[in-house]
């Protein structure tokens, strides 16, 4: 007789221990290395929860997944109940207007995804050697949830491209986005992905590096015990800047970079550019076992192509340097293209208890495909890549 699978929602990461979340979020880091990425690990997430990022007042509020079998955890999942669609980066906010202009109540929702984050990653954790079993649970648990408290839908957002495919053959709709990625060709050093480009495209950004540099300052790259309390007191400047303009309010609180120094700053690195002893700009990235993650820029100061040197070739820079397979610039941003990050498909998964509106939902969904795979195609087409013959320099 086959075990029951048992399925709880928690409303705080410190009701699961950090070894049992992470055996499912990140088994891979049992040797001593990286996870695949950092972001659905306990400490990361606990950092957005203790800082105050998530919980009360945010429209994030935690309830996260647990599976179990025979009291053994073999799944987990970072879900949350959301009474808005900010930090999401995948929008549905026309899809709660039709709704709610229907006279249905769109919020709260679930969401199932690293709040603040559109890097792809795992989202159905499971214990290895449960995987299947777990995924499916976790799915199955998920939308019981929200069937049980007649929460309107589900969406598991920036998931992988397998989940995706999981999720749609058990009857969530899939849907696909859009981001630029970098990928390394085995480059030896920065010159040798310059050999790779056309002429026009490698003359462009070697004039952007000079450029940058003659900002007056030092740009200084920095990871682990090298990130120092100062550095996130001149970074809070910029992300809020950055924050006030994008999103109207900074989504992260202070408290989270203090947090992040103690227990995430080995999964960082920092770009930060100096110049007479005051930092005037930087950006942050997180590291994955094959993947560096650019998520945050900011600056104080306005100097030409600093912006492009901080948050693309400094990490194209790390990536080659550390044998990382690929850079996420994270989302939207045409002008990414031009510096080599190529376009690629991002994946979430949806389900909409009124199966009326799922209809409709449905039909947008395969209408935008269709839309996303033309315009990946034509903007593959305007890579800065060099074509076969073309001679280098």
């Amino acid at each position: 007789m086959q075990a029951q699978i048992e399925i709880e929602a928690i409303g705080s990461l410190s009701q699961i221990d950090a070894e049992t979340w992470d055996a499912c979020a990140a088994p891979e880091a049992a040797d001593g290395g990286r996870p695949l990425d950092p972001f659905t690990t306990h400490r990361f997430l606990k950092a957005l929860e203790d800082s105050g990022s998530v919980g009360r007042g945010t429209g994030w509020q935690p309830s996260y997944l647990i599976a179990r079998v025979d009291r053994q955890v073999i799944g987990v999942a970072p879900l949350y109940a959301k009474s808005h669609s900010q930090g999401e980066y995948i929008f549905d906010w026309n899809w709660a207007h039709a709704y709610e202009g229907a006279g249905g109540r769109y919020y709260p929702k679930l969401q199932m995804a690293v709040p603040f984050t559109p890097a792809t990653g795992r989202r159905l954790l499971a214990r290895p050697g449960f995987e299947e079993t777990a995924r499916a649970a976790l799915v199955q648990g998920a939308v019981q949830v929200a069937a049980n408290n007649e929460i309107s839908s589900l969406h598991i957002t920036f998931c992988t491209e397998a989940e995706a495919q999981d999720g749609e053959a058990m009857g969530l709709m899939r849907r696909y986005s859009q981001q630029f990625h970098w990928l390394n060709d085995n480059y030896a050093d920065f010159d040798g992905f310059l050999g790779a480009l056309s002429s026009r495209k490698r003359k462009n950004i070697r004039k952007e590096r000079r450029t940058a540099q003659d900002f007056g300052g030092t740009i200084h790259g920095l990871t682990g015990d090298a990130i120092q309390p100062e550095h996130w007191d001149a970074f809070w400047h910029f992300y809020q800047d950055t924050g006030a303009r994008k999103w109207g309010s900074p989504y992260l609180t202070r408290a989270f970079f203090d947090i992040a120094q103690d227990v995430l700053r080995d999964d960082i690195y920092l770009v930060m550019a100096e110049r007479d002893g005051t930092y005037i700009a930087g950006a942050l990235n997180f590291i994955g076992r094959e993947t560096l993650y650019g998520r945050y820029w900011g600056a104080i100061e306005d100097h030409p192509c600093l912006h492009f040197e901080a948050c693309y070739y400094q990490a194209i820079d790390f990536a080659i340097t550390h044998g990382l397979a690929r850079v996420e610039a994270g989302a939207q941003g045409e002008h990414k293209l031009a510096r080599g990050y190529m376009p690629v498909h991002t994946h979430s998964l949806h389900w909409i208890a009124d199966q009326g509106f799922a209809k409709a939902i449905r039909q947008f969904l395969d209408a935008e495909q269709n839309a996303v795979g033309e315009e990946i195609e034509i903007l593959t087409s305007y890579g800065p890549f060099r074509n076969t013959g073309e001679e280098q320099e």
